[in-house]
């Protein structure tokens, strides 16, 4: 990741300037830091940075200001990456960031605690990924729904969806479930037929069928 130029938003002046120091540590270039909405947009549309870190909550109304900031630049700047911190998890929240397409995440602030983890979901954005926080996952894997659209795959599909919902690779999933690369492949085939997803490039496929994951929540 080094030299990627990164903007980091968020009102608490220690944890923004927790989070500037360890990227720049990771070598990444932090651009600037902002305190609010207007001035994340003012700093990303100046600079046009590799990628945008900003809390959902920010001034004046700390209600959704940093997830609308990150919108307006994805719109004005698609080949900006986005990772939102929140400190609640809040399900449309994520599925509106994966429909954004590539290089998004949705992590809650207490994984940044966990340097590597934060680190490692920061490198799989750059990479154009999607991210989304295990701990939601987690949360959503257990839910259930009479109507469940998931109700077609079979245990070990739907844990391999989880890790694609967190945004791992075939490999990444093969590590994490103990199998082979080539297993995890047929699975994420079933995956899709079984969704019944359009055939399109395999990257949005994938990000489909994570949006069916999580609306099956």
């Amino acid at each position: 990741m080094t030299g990627l130029r990164v903007v980091v938003a968020e009102d608490d002046v220690l944890l923004r300037e927790g989070i500037a120091s360890l990227l720049a540590r990771e070598g990444l270039e932090v651009l600037g830091q902002a305190g609010d909405a207007a001035e994340l947009l003012k700093l990303a549309r100046a600079t046009k940075p590799d990628l945008v870190v900003a809390d959902v909550r920010m001034p004046p109304t700390h209600t959704t200001e940093g997830l609308q900031a990150a919108r307006e630049i994805r719109a004005e700047l698609p080949g900006t990456g986005v990772l939102v911190l929140s400190a609640y998890a809040d399900v449309d929240q994520a599925m509106e960031l994966l429909a954004g397409g590539r290089s998004i995440g949705y992590l809650l602030k207490s994984r940044i605690t966990d340097v590597q983890e934060f680190l490692s979901a920061v490198e799989r954005i750059a990479a154009g990924g999607s991210v989304i926080d295990p701990g939601l996952v987690s949360e959503l894997v257990t839910a259930r729904r009479r109507d469940d659209p998931l109700a077609v795959l079979s245990t070990r599909e739907r844990e391999v969806l989880a890790q694609m919902a967190e945004g791992q690779s075939n490999s990444g999933i093969a590590r994490r479930l103990w199998i082979t690369e080539g297993t995890v492949e047929k699975h994420v085939r079933a995956v899709l037929a079984k969704l019944k997803l359009p055939e399109t490039d395999d990257h949005h496929r994938r990000v489909l069928a994570v949006l069916t994951f999580l609306e099956a929540r």
